[in-house]
């Protein structure tokens, strides 16, 4: 089966992620899929740092707000919808690029997993909810470690969404969560991936150039967009997303806003560094430091070229 070719531009936040993928999809004739889990949203435009007219040059950028602020969103969706905006722009002769810092969902996607779709059970899932928080996240791993120690050495006893879901899988569907992983990735994937990375090789600079995009944010109106989705209260989905949530006791009078600022660059710094993590695990990756080159464009197009049959 002939793969199709796609380009994936992944890092931390605040690398730099939307201006190379802009640039190799205009030397490449291609079109971007942006895989950013909070620019899927509408009203956050600040706080996700989606890329608006002047960033994107032309290029068209697909996934990015067209969701109602907060609505759910899974990964499942994602790979689907993904999927089918690369077999689009490759009928029209484009090359699809994929920019964005979200692992989960680029893993999925050029992974080619294949998600087993399982009624939720509200029921099931209010008495596993109960059962946690009568005897705790510890005893519920440890009775976890007995029917999936492979899913549960992975978790840990406060990651009370994660060690519920396991249970409800195996409770629902008589499989354990790592058996249904594995299941998942049975299929070869349709795709040929070239993956680049972009970073900084300090982090410290890394670290600067987020503390900076915060106050630029601030400056462009982050603080009223915080104060609309306070206002809505709607929960879930973006609410939760950075940018947004670290000024909500600011907008209780429980703090200060150099208080709620300083939260903000230090969860979007932590976030950075789990970001990092995530990603130095594929070994696919070629990585591109920002302070060892000039032209950060020129080596993602040299990577390219030297994967084949990409430019």
């Amino acid at each position: 089966m002939k793969k199709q070719k796609i380009i994936c531009v992944v890092g931390p936040t605040a690398s730099g992620k939307t201006a190379l993928g802009v640039t190799m999809a205009r030397y490449l004739d291609g079109e971007v899929i942006s895989a950013d889990s909070m620019q899927i949203y509408r009203d956050m435009h600040i706080a996700s740092a989606a890329p608006d007219i002047s960033e994107t040059e032309g290029v068209p950028h697909h996934l990015v707000e067209f969701l109602p602020y907060g609505s759910t969103f899974t990964v499942a969706d994602y790979v689907k919808i993904a999927r089918e905006k690369i077999a689009e722009i490759a009928l029209r002769g484009k090359m699809p690029i994929i920019v964005g810092g979200t692992g989960l969902y680029i893993n999925s996607l050029v992974n080619n997993v294949e998600f087993i779709q399982n009624d939720t059970d509200i029921e099931l899932r209010e008495s596993i909810t109960k059962e946690y928080e009568l005897v705790g996240g510890a005893e519920m791993l440890k009775r976890l470690r007995e029917i999936d120690p492979e899913t549960a050495d992975k978790l840990h006893e406060n990651d009370k969404r994660r060690i519920i879901r396991a249970f409800e899988i195996y409770e629902s569907t008589g499989m354990t969560k790592s058996f249904n992983d594995e299941m998942s990735i049975k299929n070869e994937s349709p795709y040929s991936a070239c993956m680049i990375g972009v970073t900084y090789r300090d982090r410290e600079l890394l670290y600067e150039r987020i503390n900076r995009r915060v106050d630029i944010m601030l400056e462009n109106g982050l603080l009223d967009e915080a104060k609309a989705a306070y206002q809505k209260n709607i929960g879930g989905g973006a609410v939760q997303a950075i940018g947004h949530k670290e000024f909500f006791d600011y907008f209780k009078g429980e703090i200060s806003l150099e208080c709620a600022t300083e939260n903000l660059k230090r969860s979007t710094r932590r976030y950075a560094k789990r970001q990092l993590t995530w990603f130095n695990k594929d070994t696919r990756i070629k990585w591109i430091y920002k302070d060892e080159t000039d032209d950060a464009a020129a080596v993602a197009i040299n990577y390219v070229k030297e994967e084949g049959n990409y430019a």
